[in-house]
């Protein structure tokens, strides 16, 4: 070493009271659209627990048949399929997804909803008005209190459902779609019809 490198250490000593490196050691990790250390399965865990203690839920299934309800919305299942996977009437599964503020794009697709929501009139008024049922209009107003009780929460708790499960399907075909790039990449312009 010469004289100016030894001094730079020795200041480098004093500064570090002693220390010889203050490298930390690098971890190999995948990239992710959101860093998170907990397990999505713990973060699904946590959302309904709060949610659970912030609203009465008005069903009588468990926070794991909960995160299950949840996992399957996003997979597009339906409330029918989703009930007889977990041996309950489908409006159980309707109840406990708005419970969860998972409100689907067909839940009241017919109806304007801000106009029901606002009205005073009794079910029946409403279903003759609306030419449906009263069994759909007390749906629909069940779907604008989810919305509204989503909204008064800055839809919060929806956007972490989207943060976990949707997030995590966009990963999963974005890597796919990655892989089939690749492999068409590197297969581009190879002969396939070859004969030996």
């Amino acid at each position: 070493m010469n004289d100016k490198t030894e001094e730079l250490r020795d200041i480098f000593t004093d500064v570090t009271d002693g220390e010889e490196t203050v490298t930390e050691s690098q971890e190999n990790t995948r990239g992710s659209l959101e860093r998170d250390e907990r397990s999505d399965a713990d973060r699904l865990e946590s959302v309904v627990q709060q949610m659970r203690e912030r609203y009465e839920f008005e069903t009588e299934l468990s926070d794991d048949e909960l995160i299950r309800v949840a996992r399957a919305f996003y997979d597009g299942t339906s409330d029918v399929e989703i009930a007889d996977e977990l041996g309950v009437e489908a409006a159980e599964v309707f109840e406990a997804r708005l419970s969860l503020h998972l409100v689907g794009e067909d839940d009241a697709d017919e109806v304007d909803l801000a106009a029901i929501r606002d009205r005073e009139e009794d079910d029946t008024t409403l279903a003759a008005e609306y030419d449906v049922s009263e069994a759909q209009i007390r749906r629909y107003r069940r779907v604008a209190d989810a919305k509204d009780q989503s909204r008064a929460a800055n839809d919060r708790y929806r956007d972490e459902f989207d943060s976990i499960l949707a997030d995590a399907d966009l990963s999963e075909r974005m890597t796919s779609d990655l892989r089939e790039d690749g492999l068409e990449d590197a297969t581009e312009g190879m002969e396939t019809d070859v004969d030996f």
